[in-house]
């Protein structure tokens, strides 16, 4: 399982936790990890978006280094 796939089953053991949670804090505190979770994937999913597409420029660099 990739990370972003992880902490969005994090985030909804969190939510489901939220849900059945009668105090009002913890509520507040189970969503607020649920919203932190959320963020976590979104967050690697980007920077690996990211790190994929600038991958092929940095291998022909050093493709070129070597070849010097």
């Amino acid at each position: 399982m990739n990370p972003s796939d992880e902490f969005l089953k994090h985030a909804a053991e969190c939510n489901k936790m939220a849900k059945f949670t009668r105090d009002p804090e913890s509520k507040a505190t189970w969503s607020r990890m649920t919203a932190r979770w959320i963020d976590c994937a979104e967050r690697f999913k980007s920077q690996s978006q990211a790190a994929h597409r600038s991958s092929p420029r940095r291998h022909r660099h050093i493709a070129e280094d070597w070849a010097a």
